[in-house]
């Protein structure tokens, strides 16, 4: 950094007693003298040879080395001598009668008399001057500095190569060149930030002083350093801008390339692999379980499909995210390639929901088919049973729940016909899209076996409703058996029930003529009203045998009823006939004492004959038997009307009448008797 006092450069070189590699110093003097410009090598050289560690023989070898490195720079070299000066030797060696020789001057100088030809401030301390100087920063700063420039040169090649390579006119050629020398042998942003550090250290120290406060020149090499790494900042920041540009189309072009490679994979397996396992499922089962085991295998070809569609999601978020970029020219190509995934994703993803629908249309068809079969056997069974049931009120309940199977039945009918049209309706629009293949002959046996399902179900329901038509009819007729052994027995009870009240409360003869008549004539009616009973329990009885040859069954009731109705009825006919007896005679004794009675006195003519006297006491005498003997039934049974007291009080009143009749007898003989003593 020192110069002379012509403007040179100051080149120090400093020796030491170890043995001095001539060849390593020529290659650093030629390093050292190529750092200057060219107009700093115009203003010449002035060598400092530091002796004063070394030998006489060296310090001539290195000036004489000058002359065949650096003969045409150097100016003047000071040769600086040790304060003991070496051998006499060297004094017949005098350097200034070379000096057309060498080329330049050589003077033998002591350190302190050094300042005579260079100022002191361009002198370092080692020589007596002001000069700052760190050689090992400065050598730090130079091999930073020539690394930098190395580095960036060699980046600047590596990077025109790229870029210019991506300025080629086909895409195809771009890529080539691009992938021949796409990554550069450095990283060009540590190389960046090398270089605005090194700038950065190297404009510090133009403006800041020494850390003695005295003020410092640069070096010309450093001052010369700085254009250089600014011009080189400059050309690696453009070169690295437009590399960045070239990766980032490189990267999108990959991303792009990439995203178009996946969505090929995604479509070729959809319309490959994916649509062939739907071609080979088209069948719908025959039961249950085989629907169950075809949805189980489309749960399977779902879960692959699954995958494949979440790569979908994943290449579309991608592609939406290149669209919002706004790079016009991928906006055609990537729209394209989003619509084809959409529409072929689309497309599987409607295929297989279609698929599970219909799988579970079937699965639903089945179930309802197997519900209605097993009602149907339900029922066949029911209808297969004979029916043998305790009354008419079991019989109705067991109708009911017949009435109610077959509603079951038929509304299990109706549901299943609509499930099956409804499974038929989607086999149907199958075929808009089919998994790419004719599918009539598949369809056609799908729809063949939902038909003949819908048709056995049919039959089978039409079977049973003529069954259940006969059943119906049987059981009604049962219910019209039982209930006319039900009535047949309830007109033997109401007969029963007429006998006992004409025993127990058909007992008065009346008290005159007048009154029997009217007992008579009651006494008529009830017993119409028993003929009527009679007659109602016999026709009854004989519809229950008309129903049991029907039904070709025995009664288990009516066999003992018609003996009881001709038992019961023969005792009330018995009965009937001696209460009509008891009041047609007591109509016939009320009717004749009231006569005889009811005769003047004055009349004897009428009376003359006493026989009607005696026939009434013989009709009276009569009736007071008859009140005293029991009715007696075909079977030797007997029976009383109703209490001895109720007897004693009817014959009580026959006899009171009987009296009168025999004291009217008596008034009428004795004028008999007094009139012939007259």
């Amino acid at each position: 950094g020192g110069k002379d006092r012509r403007s040179g450069l100051i080149l120090t070189i400093p020796l030491c007693l170890e043995q001095t590699s001539m060849d390593e110093l020529s290659v650093t003097l030629d390093y050292l003298l190529s750092i200057p410009s060219d107009k700093c090598k115009a203003r010449g050289f002035t060598v400092i040879v530091d002796g004063r560690k070394s030998q006489w023989n060296v310090v001539k070898t290195v000036v004489l080395m000058l002359q065949n490195v650096v003969p045409a720079e150097v100016s003047l070299v000071c040769v600086v001598k040790p304060d003991e000066f070496w051998d006499k030797k060297v004094t017949h060696f005098c350097f200034w009668k070379e000096k057309d020789r060498l080329g330049f001057e050589v003077i033998l100088v002591s350190a302190n008399k050094l300042t005579r030809y260079i100022e002191p401030c361009q002198l370092t301390e080692d020589f007596g001057g002001t000069l700052t100087y760190d050689h090992m920063d400065w050598l730090n700063k130079r091999l930073v500095f020539e690394k930098f420039t190395k580095e960036s040169t060699s980046l600047l090649d590596e990077l025109a190569l790229i870029n210019n390579g991506s300025d080629k006119g086909t895409q195809q050629e771009r890529e080539r060149s691009i992938d021949l020398n796409f990554l550069p042998s450095v990283d060009p942003e540590t190389v960046l930030q090398t270089g605005h550090e090194l700038l950065s250290e190297l404009q510090q120290r133009r403006f800041n002083g020494s850390d003695g406060g005295v003020s410092w020149s640069p070096m010309d090499d450093e001052l010369l350093a700085q254009p250089q790494v600014m011009k080189l900042l400059d050309s690696l920041r453009e070169q690295y801008t437009r590399y960045q540009e070239v990766c980032r189309q490189r990267s999108k072009r990959t991303q792009l390339e990439e995203i178009q490679q996946k969505v090929m994979q995604v479509v070729n397996w959809l319309e490959g692999p994916g649509s062939e396992q739907l071609r080979t499922q088209w069948g719908i089962g025959d039961s249950i379980r085989a629907s169950q085991a075809l949805q189980q295998k489309h749960e399977e070809i779902e879960s692959q499909h699954s995958e494949w569609f979440a790569v979908y999601v994943e290449l579309n978020q991608q592609i939406a995210a290149l669209l919002n970029a706004g790079d016009e020219e991928d906006l055609v190509e990537l729209k394209a390639l989003q619509q084809q995934l959409s529409d072929v994703c689309y497309r599987q993803a409607s295929q297989l929901e279609f698929r599970q629908n219909l799988l579970q249309a079937a699965l639903e068809f089945h179930s309802v088919a197997q519900d209605l079969s097993q009602q149907l056997d339900g029922l066949l069974g029911m209808l297969c049973v004979d029916v043998a049931p305790a009354d008419g009120a079991s019989i109705q309940q067991t109708l009911k729940l017949l009435e109610e199977k077959l509603k079951s039945v038929d509304l299990g009918l109706q549901g299943l016909r609509e499930k099956g049209q409804s499974l038929l309706d989607q086999i149907s629009n199958q075929a808009s899209w089919a998994y790419g293949k004719d599918v009539t002959i598949e369809n056609k046996e799908n729809v063949d076996h939902i038909q003949g399902v819908m048709e056995d179900m049919q039959l089978r329901k039409q079977r049973c409703e003529d069954m259940v038509d006969v059943r119906r009819l049987k059981m009604l007729q049962m219910v019209q058996l039982f209930k006319c052994e039900e009535d047949a027995a309830q007109a033997v009870e109401w007969l029963s029930e007429l006998l006992d009240a004409l025993l127990k409360t058909h007992i008065r003869l009346g008290d005159d003529a007048q009154e029997t008549k009217v007992l008579l004539e009651k006494h008529r009616k009830f017993v119409d009203v028993a003929q009527s009973t009679y007659d109602y329990g016999r026709q009854l009885l004989q519809a229950t045998v008309v129903l049991c040859q029907s039904l070709r069954c025995t009664s288990r009731s009516s066999g003992d009823t018609l003996p009881r109705l001709n038992r019961v009825w023969k005792q009330f006919t018995v009965t009937s006939e001696e209460r009509v007896h008891r009041l047609e005679t007591a109509v016939a004794f009320h009717s004749s004492a009231e006569k005889i009675l009811q005769e003047c006195p004055e009349q004897p003519e009428a009376f003359n004959e006493m026989e009607q006297f005696d026939e009434i006491e013989a009709v009276g005498k009569s009736l007071l038997d008859r009140l005293t003997v029991p009715v007696v039934y075909p079977d030797g049974s007997e029976q009383y009307f109703g209490s001895p007291s109720d007897m004693a009080s009817a014959a009580e009143h026959i006899r009171e009448k009987m009296k009168l009749v025999s004291l009217k007898k008596q008034q009428l003989r004795q004028p008999e008797a007094t009139t012939p003593e007259g």
